[in-house]
């Protein structure tokens, strides 16, 4: 705020500043005003790089200095109680033939700014072109509509859980042919409605009172899921959460991390987790664009396949993930 800032000034210099989720503060506007009379710095954050902002992560590093090891990993949380251990079930999901025809336009057209990134010699993580086009297809995969039908072969076995977090995009999905709704109120439909589990919705517009009070049902049990949208990415905090459906894509690295981590909290009386996860599998686009699409999955599916390995079925999920692998010819990952 303003008022802190016009205090920070009269602050001794051997005051603490501590960077709570500090990967927020590489923002143009907001590294600008960090304070830089103070000498004891502080950065807190799982995943410090910023998603496409070289510059911010490394205003970052140059304000607080560098990650100090040993780096926490998963494994390493998970052994020292920090989290729980966890069951993985990745769920491959093909794309419609619509959004088959919609990716593959995205796809050359990402081939296209990405080759003239390169013969400008830009930063690729920095292109506004490239990154424009990758948000688009990621809201896409986001989005698929044959996730809801997944959705429903998953719960209609497991209609007796409770402490469940169903995690939306915020895109659209074509629900019949020229027929959209908000993935959001298309889950909500199909848990309430079809399968008669006792779900509400829990999002950044949903007023604070009424979050406490639906987190306070959640943990009774007397709501069986919340299915909610960015509001857990960061700064929420529901440890009750035991099982996990997470319908929404996303490339960045922090939202991966964040949407995951929240569901391995302790919590008393929970001993494991058990995640759904859903993974759109790029098409076949032909020769043209498979070099590109191997690139851009890499770092996506090893994300994907560290999180299958820490988990207590990990044979089980990494040979669901060896079908993508194979698809690309990604089996040095």
């Amino acid at each position: 705020s303003e008022s802190l800032q016009s205090q920070l000034k009269y602050f001794p210099e051997k005051t603490l500043i501590i960077g709570d989720e500090a990967h927020n503060l590489g923002s143009r506007k907001l590294e600008e005003s960090l304070p830089r009379n103070i000498g004891l710095r502080l950065a807190l954050s799982a995943t410090p790089e910023r998603h496409f902002d070289e510059e911010g992560t490394e205003a970052i590093l140059n304000y607080f200095g560098p990650v100090l090891p040993p780096e926490l990993t998963l494994r390493d949380a998970i052994k020292q109680g920090a989290l729980v251990r966890y069951l993985y079930h990745p769920i491959l999901v093909e794309l419609t033939e619509w959004e088959t025809r919609a990716y593959a336009r995205l796809t050359t057209k990402i081939g296209w700014a990405l080759w003239l990134a390169n013969q400008d010699g830009k930063n690729i993580d920095n292109d506004e072109d490239v990154t424009s086009l990758l948000i688009q297809r990621s809201r896409l995969i986001g989005a698929a509509a044959n996730k809801l039908t997944a959705l429903k072969n998953i719960m209609k076995n497991r209609l007796h859980t409770s402490h469940t977090l169903f995690y939306c995009g915020d895109g659209t999905v074509e629900t019949e042919p020229l027929i959209y709704a908000k993935q959001k109120e298309e889950v909500v439909r199909i848990l309430g409605s079809e399968l008669g589990y006792r779900v509400n919705t829990y999002t950044a517009e949903t007023p604070l009172k009424e979050r406490e009070r639906l987190r306070r049902k959640f943990e009774a049990g007397e709501l069986q899921g919340l299915v909610a949208i960015k509001c857990l990415d960061e700064g929420v905090d529901i440890p009750a959460i035991q099982n996990a459906i997470i319908l929404a894509s996303s490339r960045n690295p922090r939202q991966f991390i964040q949407r995951r981590g929240r569901v391995l909290r302790p919590y008393p009386g929970k001993e494991r987790a058990t995640l759904f996860d859903t993974i759109v599998l790029p098409p076949d686009l032909g020769r043209e664009t498979q070099e590109v699409e191997r690139n851009l999955l890499r770092k996506e599916l090893s994300r994907f396949l560290e999180f299958a390995d820490l988990a207590d079925n990990a044979g089980e999920a990494r040979l669901k993930l060896l079908k993508v692998q194979k698809r690309y010819g990604l089996l040095d990952l």
